[in-house]
């Protein structure tokens, strides 16, 4: 879902909604309750309150100050001991199922952060796949360290996976394609196009001279651009819930006959995404009196409905189109390429957190403090300290991810001797 996504709840990230409480991206800000300076980790049958749905996961409105390349440059500073948090039973045997699950990337992949080496996770992997029954916090405790990055302070909001009408095949009321990678969505050859910020060079396709352009914008596939090509892998009911469906990266979609299709995160056309809650909020639309509506998503909705051509006008200038692959395993996909799992994974900027490392949260938000593991990225989750928990799917997941917004410290586990080999104290 990296977000992958659009967020990817990979997926990316993908994935994938992740969903900020910020009003300036799409959505309302929903306030957290108070909650105690300590609070405790969260109990595995502890059902959570009922909060707004707010399942969108989107982009700032504004671009972000630029943010240091890495968990090094930023600065880290050694965290207190594993065997002082209170881990909860149950909270770690999720995350060392999740972790162990982790462990065939974490052990071969390069960690952007800069905090570790694919070497440095042998030893805790190799010990996870033989755990078996003994305690999960005490697994932690022998293997992990911990480290704050920057100054520590956490922000952590939520995402979920998505339900909507949806068929395989044509049907009557099932009109709006989802289509899979086309395969004239290509990135630019060196000279033919400037790289983008990162060093990459930018996705688009050759037009019939040769030259390269900007792929396929909504408002084109939206108008058939892509029709007559064989790409569509489903079909869904409704344009507007499968709008919200690509701004998560992922979700399932539900047949006439009950079956369940879910779709991941496959690629993007390389086109910027642009929240419409926030153009919603600059043009005076959201807030409480006459003609304005709630910056929730089914305030959102509301308006498009109430005003149909305003209403798929604004969608189209959110001119990022998601493509799609069918997922055929038990849960949707991560930027790991692992599944995420509820209450146990959470989406992270690489750039500050190893992918696949245990994360310790204590927020002011009881349903989410605890221990998870990075598994995911998001189009919205940046910079150090920033994290997106991952709820399943459902209505409490839908209500729980809608309202989340927690503040509190943010801790990232890292093998041991990672601290000393990195000098730090």
């Amino acid at each position: 879902m990296s977000r992958r996504r659009e967020s990817r709840f990979p997926v990316r990230r993908l994935a994938a909604f992740v969903l900020p409480a910020l009003l300036a991206a799409c959505v309302q800000v929903v306030p957290a309750p108070k909650a105690p300076s300590r609070p405790p980790a969260r109990p595995a049958a502890q059902k959570p309150r009922p909060v707004p749905p707010v399942p969108v996961r989107p982009a700032p409105a504004r671009p972000a100050p630029a943010q240091p390349a890495s968990a090094i440059a930023v600065g880290v500073k050694a965290g207190p001991s594993v065997a002082s948090l209170p881990l909860g039973g149950s909270d770690a045997a999720a995350a060392l199922a999740s972790f162990r699950e982790s462990c065939p990337r974490v052990t071969v992949r390069t960690d952007a952060s800069g905090l570790t080496r694919p070497a440095d996770w042998r030893s805790a992997c190799a010990a996870a796949a033989a755990w078996g029954g003994k305690s999960a916090a005490q697994f932690f405790q022998t293997y992990f360290e911990t480290v704050r990055v920057g100054d520590g302070r956490g922000f952590a909001t939520g995402y979920y996976e998505p339900e909507i009408a949806g068929s395989r095949n044509p049907a009557p009321g099932y009109a709006v394609p989802v289509y899979s990678m086309p395969g004239d969505l290509v990135r630019a050859k060196p000279g033919d196009a400037s790289p983008t910020p990162s060093g990459r060079m930018p996705l688009g396709r050759y037009d019939g001279r040769g030259s390269f352009v900007p792929y396929h914008d909504r408002a084109a596939i939206e108008r058939g651009a892509l029709s007559g090509q064989g790409l569509e892998i489903a079909w869904v009911a409704d344009p507007i819930e499968f709008f919200f469906l690509q701004v998560q990266g992922s979700g399932r979609l539900r047949a006439p006959d009950g079956s369940v299709m879910r779709i991941g995160y496959a690629g993007q056309n390389g086109l910027p995404y642009t929240g419409i809650g926030g153009l919603m909020r600059d043009r005076g639309l959201v807030g409480s009196g006459p003609g304005q509506y709630s910056g929730s998503m089914q305030g959102i909705i509301q308006y498009i409905h109430d005003n149909p051509v305003d209403g798929a006008a604004l969608m189209r200038e959110n001119k990022s189109w998601v493509f799609f692959k069918e997922l055929r395993g038990d849960g949707p996909l991560g930027a790991l390429n692992v599944p995420v799992r509820a209450h146990a994974s959470v989406a992270a900027d690489p750039r500050f957190v190893p992918l696949g490392a245990p994360v310790w949260l204590r927020l002011d938000r009881r349903e989410a403090t605890g221990l998870w593991v990075a598994q995911d990225t998001g189009g919205a989750i940046k910079g150090a300290n920033r994290f997106d928990t991952f709820w399943g799917a459902g209505e409490q997941a839908r209500l729980t991810a809608g309202g989340m917004s927690g503040r509190g410290e943010a801790l990232i586990l890292v093998p041991k001797g990672t601290l000393a080999r990195l000098g730090v104290r």
